[in-house]
Formats: C-alpha cells, structure tokens, sequence
C-alpha cells in the first residue's frame, strides 16, 4: 500500500516537474510594413499573451520597416512586457524593424538576415528626412540601446553609438564603419559587434540555443476586426474620414431637411470614433465631447440667430474631440503629454480640413459633375409647362392715374391711358364708353378701375 502510494507521489511529481520545465511560447509574426495594423496586432497579441500567462514573447520578423510612430508604439510596448521577449530575423529587420528588434530581451538572426538602415524618409519619395527627424530618431536608438544595460565590466550590452550609425551616416564607430555609409549588419557582423546574441535558422533552433528543450508554443492569429480596427486607425484612412465629417455637416448646412451628407458625416464619425474607442485610444469622455459640440452647432443653426459663442464652442469641443481622438493614451497631466503625437494628430487633423476645404470648393464649382455638383444658388426653374406664368408688373405704375374708358365696362372692358389700351374691369357699377376713371389697383394681370368723379 505505501509503495503503491509512493508511486502516485512520483508520478504526480514528474508530472508537475514535467509541466513546469514545459515553457509556453507565444509567437508574434511581424511580417509586413509596420503601420497601424501591424500596431493593433500587436497589442491583441501582447494582451493574449499575458491573459493565456505565456512564459516567452517570440517575435518572427521579416519586415522592410514602415511607421516610425508605430513602430516606436509597439517598442514601448515590448520595452515594458513583463516576460522575455526574444526577437529572430527571419530575413530583414530594416529601418522599424530594426527599433523593434533592439527593443527586444535577446536577438537570433537567421544566416542571410540582415538588420539596420534606419534613416527616417520621406513616404513621397524616399529622401532623408530633415535633420529634425534624424535627431529623434538617433535619440530613440540610443535610449533603446541604454536599455539593455552594461555587463559587469561596465561595456553596453548594446553599443549606443552603433544604434545612432544605423541612423546617421555622419556617425563612425571605430572598425565598423566610417562616416559615408548609414549601417546595416549581416547576421555575423551583428553577434560579433553584440547585436544579435545567435544565428539560427528556425524558431527550433533559437528555442533549443537558448536552452529551451521542452516547449509548446502559440503563434497570434489575427481576426478580421484586428485588421479592421488597424485599417481604420490608419492616419490617411483617419484623415479621409475627418474630410468626410467636415464636408457632410457643410453640405448638410446648404440643403433643408437631413439628406445624404447627413448620412455620410454620421457614418463618418461612427467609423472614426468607434476604433478609437475599441482599441482603447480614445475615452467615452472624448466621444461625448464631440456629441455636446455637434448639439451646440446645431443649436446656433436652428435656435439662435446669427452666428455667435454657440457656434464658436460647438465647432472648439467638434474640432478637440477629433484630435485628442487622435493621440494615445492622452494625458492632461503636465509633463506627460506626448507632444510628437499630439503634432502628429494636428497634422492629420489639419489635412483632413485641408481636403474637406478642397472637396466643397470643387463640388461647388462650375467643373463639379452635374449628379453630385452641389451649387449655392437656387436651381429650381419654374417652367410653363409645370403652371408657372410670368405676369408683367409695368402697369403698376398706372395705379392713381386717370384713363378714358374706350369700350364699355359691364364689367370688363378696354381703357386707355397714355397713350395705351389695357383691360380692366369696374369696380363698381357699369361704366359708359367715353367716361373718365381713375386706376385704383393691379391684380392678376388686371387694372381695377372706378369713375373719376366718384
């Protein structure tokens, strides 16, 4: 009996020791331009992975670059997860792909990888970027760096001024490079100079380097609303949707009732507000802000005449819901306001206004296609087929003047005055051809006459 409960002690035992040296790998792929998609998975992935309680974070990277303010988003991001993070280059790691590399725990790269060129462009066309934007970038490089610390000898575990050399060419690092070239390492060049810590060709091989031998992993998935969510929290689709606001609530302003640019500008703000909500960008405090200011314009419109301090406030809370909406983790605490991503929301909020400036001028032009063209004059006509009569209102000049009956008016009849006939009619009584009148009215096409005398 005690052996036999001795043997479900040790098999309970192995167990458990079994389960606890099996580590639970949780595998991101970042394997194309990092932008505002590749950031919403990431952050999907990072809450997936500490909900299921994974032990490692593995980033499988092949990526040309992209954004750098997501790619900086998701450093901070992986800078601050709470396990290991371990990032293998499968291929490329430029320019974002490189920040997000450094930022990770440890570095494998396969073979033929390459990692560097992180010089900030232009998206028109690929030109460096104003030394303003190098400076930031060679700063964010340094600190990602400094992170990791120095060894107990005091050397950086990953070399500062290399990082800065990935950015600027004018930065030499004595038996790496010279000061004409921007730098990108070869899988071989970055373990010798500390910025990989092996070469592997598979994820087995960086498990099975780093001493993992028993191991299950995870790999992210990402869902269709992930990927919605990230094509809508995009800054051009961001800006477009502010043009499509700021143009709906203008052209709605030029038409009586609701029409379609009500509808655009609704379904404009609902796509624009509800990713920012979802993904946690964006408070409910900011959206109702944009409700309060939408109500305050409405109210200048159709309560108060004129345009005053109504207009002015419901236009302010529209115009700082849209661009705190635009800035992550937003803060009034002083100190602790991102001032690139709030100049960042301004720009986007300022193009979207620039194109919805564009897009009104245009549609209220003579070049504007005729089913969509919308003008600012009234463009009814009133034709005579449909009713419509032009009557001439000369003869009312005539009224208070004296005319000679020509005809008899019996009634009706003919006058004349100046030298013209016109119809008219009596006002009372008949009149004898011959007799004076006096012109009292003009209505419906008629001179209403009377006797002189009378």
């Amino acid at each position: 009996m005690n052996k036999f409960l001795l043997l479900i002690i040790s098999i309970i035992s192995f167990s458990c020791l079994s389960f606890a040296g099996n580590k639970l790998v949780y595998i991101l792929p970042l394997k194309d331009e990092i932008g505002s998609t590749t950031w919403q998975h990431t952050k999907s992935a990072l809450t997936e992975a500490k909900r299921i309680d994974a032990d490692i974070l593995l980033i499988h990277m092949n990526t040309y670059g992209g954004s750098v303010l997501h790619a900086d988003s998701i450093r901070t991001a992986l800078l601050h997860f709470p396990r290991p993070v371990i990032a293998f280059i499968d291929n490329n790691a430029a320019s974002a792909g490189a920040l997000i590399s450094l930022a990770c725990d440890t570095v494998y790269m396969r073979k033929d990888a390459t990692m560097g060129a992180v010089t900030v462009v232009n998206g028109s066309d690929d030109s460096a970027a104003p030394d303003k934007y190098q400076s930031y970038m060679r700063a964010m490089m340094r600190a990602t760096a400094e992170s990791h610390g120095k060894d107990s000898s005091g050397k950086w575990l990953r070399d500062p001024l290399i990082a800065e050399a990935m950015v600027d060419p004018r930065v030499t690092v004595k038996g790496l490079i010279d000061s004409t070239r921007v730098l990108t390492f070869t899988a071989g060049e970055a373990k010798k100079w500390g910025y990989a810590d092996g070469i592997a060709d598979n994820v087995d091989e960086v498990l099975n380097d780093l001493g993992i031998k028993e191991y299950r992993y995870k790999e992210f998935s990402a869902s269709w609303i992930d990927s919605l969510l990230g094509f809508l929290t995009n800054p051009a689709v961001q800006g477009i949707l502010i043009m499509l606001i700021v143009g709906g609530i203008y052209f709605e302003l030029q038409t009586l009732g609701m029409g379609f640019p009500s509808v655009v500008a609704i379904m404009a703000a609902v796509l624009y507000f509800l990713p920012l909500y979802l993904t946690g960008i964006a408070s409910s405090w900011v959206i109702l802000l944009f409700i309060v200011g939408l109500l305050f314009l409405l109210l200048e419109i159709f309560v108060i005449p004129g345009f005053g301090i109504a207009g002015i406030v419901g236009i302010a809370c529209m115009a700082a819901s849209i661009i705190i909406g635009l800035v992550e983790n937003f803060s009034f605490v002083p100190g602790k306001v991102d001032l690139k991503s709030v100049s960042n929301a301004c720009i986007t909020f300022v193009c979207g206004i620039a194109g919805a400036g564009a897009v009104i001028i245009f549609l209220s032009s003579k070049y504007a296609p005729k089913r969509i063209g919308i003008k600012s004059e009234l463009t009814l006509c009133q034709n005579v087929s449909d009713g419509y009569i032009g009557v001439d209102t000369a003869p009312l000049q005539l009224i208070g003047k004296e005319a000679i009956a020509i005809t008899d008016l019996r009634p009706a009849g003919k006058i004349e005055v100046e030298g013209n006939s016109y119809d008219s009619v009596s006002i009372s009584g008949f009149i004898e051809s011959g007799a004076v009148v006096r012109i009292c009215k003009y209505e419906n096409a008629q001179l209403y006459v009377k006797t002189a005398h009378s």
